[in-house]
């Protein structure tokens, strides 16, 4: 398979399709060349190329995330880019694959957390979604809560309701108190009712009501 002639870029496609459907059949048949020759071309000199690997790399990860879990240290240097679209989609895939490679992404929570401060909301969204996976697993539950926790009490309140509907099933009785607490705290400043109703449904659930 030569992926790189696979691309969107390289078919002068300017939407996705292809890119998924390289995807799909990278893991049907579980190719692991392929998927070395995407990480590879991460550093391609075309900007389309590089963005067009990432976007397979993480709809892979989707897929399969046993494919690219091997790749978490590359996506974490990624984070460093100056393409942001490397960026973010390499928290996209670091998120895809936080159960499969938690030693290596947990190691480097420090990290992601800064980029997700200074990043796109898709970046904090997927660091978010990494956090939730952490608070289910044992090792690393403390410390993700603590971070999750942050994101709560910061995140933009258009974000809050999502967020706080995607940690309730992942964090451990004794945390529940304290996250309904928080997200009680910030219900003043959700403005449309819509979302304030489903942050108020959720601390309502915790507190039995």
């Amino acid at each position: 398979m030569n992926v790189i002639k696979e691309l969107a870029s390289s078919l002068n496609r300017r939407d996705e399709g292809p890119n998924l459907e390289l995807a799909r059949r990278i893991s049907d048949v579980r190719d692991k060349k392929a998927v070395k020759e995407l990480v590879e071309n991460l550093a391609n000199k075309s900007k389309d190329i590089q963005n067009d690997c990432i976007k397979t790399l993480y709809e892979i990860g989707n897929i399969k995330p046993s494919l690219i879990a091997g790749y978490a240290n590359d996506f974490i240097q990624l984070l460093d880019s100056k393409n942001n679209r490397l960026q973010w989609g390499a928290m996209t895939a670091l998120n895809s694959i936080a159960a499969e490679s938690p030693k290596q992404v947990f190691s480097a929570l420090a990290k992601l957390a800064a980029v997700a401060d200074e990043g796109s909301v898709i970046t904090r969204d997927h660091y978010v979604g990494i956090l939730i996976k952490g608070c289910m697993i044992k090792e690393y539950a403390d410390n993700a809560f603590v971070l999750l926790n942050e994101q709560l009490m910061t995140c933009p309140t258009n974000q809050l309701p999502m967020y706080a509907e995607n940690v309730l099933p992942a964090i451990a009785e004794k945390y529940k108190e304290f996250f309904a607490k928080t997200l009680a705290s910030r219900l003043d400043e959700v403005e449309k009712e819509s979302k304030r109703r489903r942050v108020e449904k959720i601390v309502k659930k915790i507190q039995g009501r």
